[in-house]
């Protein structure tokens, strides 16, 4: 018999017919793609068909060639038998068509070296159809290679002496329904593989904050736009220097993929080394934006940025905006209101030599500052509407969540949700909310209840662990 031809590969459907399920109660027709040289079954579809209670159509391939042809993404089986001419080195090769998984590798099982001559035409076929059942024939003595050629892929095998329309309709449903779960488990591993893997990165560059010693209270929020991710482009950190400042930021990395949440990560570990190193207001911004200009994908990526240096004795602090929405103050017995943004600077990025100057603002003995991010307040307000919440709204927002006598971790839970329900539904933008407060009143009761040192009792009388204060996400 003539050698084979190089056998092209076929497109592979996004969706193959060994995934598709049918309807619930009603059995779907079935196409099978028969490869034999000698066609000599006799089984005809209508017999399949009887015995299967379907439609079964029947295609003949009678080398690999015509089944190149022939395996169009409607097939749902392959029968296969293993007695074909073996192809040649070029004919096998092949140019490797995608695995069910959806990329280029094939990580089937080799065949035993002493059967790999035997099941080369088996291995060629699973090459080319990845995400097809298959069926083997074989003869009654070969129950070895059979069971081998289902190792290296096949759904089942089938021997020709017992080959009639009951035994092989059965099976062709077994090999069709056994692929569709192969595939979905493959799936479905490689998907929570993956996941574990990107939410062990991205939460080992979620920060925690270095308040220890710190009388302020803190909480904070995060939710990424991009969906499934725990990391987005916006960024923000929390320390406290030996002097007894605490300093935070907050900030937005132009747009929402995997790149701008790298960069966002890179920015507040360069902050926090610089925080931690001594630089304040536009000595440490503009060092960031060198950083920036080093580290971005293109020269368009800018990124926003509000911090503030809160003193010692937490009754006043340094405030500096390169672009970005100002933080939201709320002192005792007074409604909430935005800090003064007409001193602020550009965005980190847009100018070559800026300039961010440094306010002073006085916060009182109790109060509360919200540092949040753009994506709280460009969301809409009802759902189809064009109508944003914009600084205005979320101020309104606050000041009712705060007349119910929220505060801390409720107060930006329910201002996170509320956000949401208005939006009708989850937010496109990244969104980051940062709460700082003092309150003399906790820090008195605390200051009563801590123990007094003595020569037993320094150890215990540290402060938290700053590992106590990560906030929940």
């Amino acid at each position: 018999m003539p050698v084979p031809a190089p056998v092209p590969v076929p497109p592979q459907r996004d969706v193959p017919a060994a995934e598709t399920s049918p309807a619930a109660g009603h059995t779907a027709d079935l196409t099978v793609l028969v490869i034999e040289d000698d066609p000599a079954s006799g089984i005809t579809g209508p017999e399949l068909s009887a015995a299967a209670g379907t439609r079964v159509r029947i295609r003949t391939a009678r080398n690999l060639t015509e089944a190149g042809r022939l395996l169009t993404d409607d097939v749902d089986c392959i029968l296969l038998d293993l007695a074909l001419p073996v192809p040649t080195a070029g004919t096998a090769t092949g140019t490797g068509a995608p695995s069910p998984s959806g990329g280029s590798g094939d990580h089937r099982p080799e065949p035993a070296p002493h059967r790999a001559e035997e099941l080369a035409v088996l291995t060629h076929v699973l090459r080319i159809a990845p995400l097809h059942a298959v069926l083997v024939l074989t003869a009654q003595d070969d129950t070895e290679l059979a069971a081998e050629a289902v190792r290296v892929g096949a759904q089942d095998y089938l021997f020709r002496g017992e080959l009639d329309a009951r035994v092989l309709s059965r099976a062709i449903r077994y090999a069709v329904e056994r692929k569709r779960a192969d595939i979905a488990q493959h799936q479905l591993t490689e998907s929570g593989l993956r996941a574990q893997e990107n939410a062990r990165l991205e939460r080992g560059l979620l920060p925690t904050p270095l308040l220890e010693g710190s009388d302020l209270s803190f909480a904070a929020r995060y939710r990424p736009g991009r969906s499934r991710a725990l990391l987005g482009g916006d960024f923000y950190d929390t320390v406290r220097t030996p002097d007894g400042t605490v300093h935070a930021m907050i900030g937005d990395v132009c747009g929402h993929g995997p790149d701008e949440a790298a960069l966002g990560v890179e920015l507040r570990i360069a902050w926090r080394a610089l925080t931690l190193a001594g630089l304040c207001g536009d000595r440490l911004l503009s060092t960031l934006q060198q950083v920036l200009e080093h580290e971005r994908q293109s020269e368009e990526v800018f990124a926003t940025l509000c911090t503030v240096d809160i003193a010692p004795d937490g009754r006043r602090a340094g405030l500096c905006l390169a672009g970005h929405p100002a933080p939201l103050l709320a002192r005792h017995g007074r409604p909430a209101r935005l800090l003064p943004y007409e001193d602020g600077g550009p965005a980190l990025g847009l100018l070559p030599h800026a300039r961010w100057p440094r306010r002073q603002v006085e916060l009182g003995g109790e109060w509360s500052l919200m540092m949040y991010t753009d994506g709280l307040i460009e969301g809409r307000v009802g759902a189809g509407s064009s109508q944003r919440l914009g600084q205005d709204g979320m101020v309104a927002m606050v000041n009712s969540r705060l007349e119910q006598g929220l505060a801390g971790e409720e107060l930006l839970e329910a201002a996170v949700t509320e956000v949401r329900e208005l939006n009708g539904g989850e937010l496109t933008d990244d969104v980051a909310v940062l709460l700082l407060g003092r309150d003399p009143e906790r820090i008195r009761r605390r200051g009563r209840s801590a123990p007094r040192p003595g020569p037993a009792s320094t150890a215990s009388a540290a402060p938290a662990s700053a590992s106590a204060q990560r906030p929940p996400l």
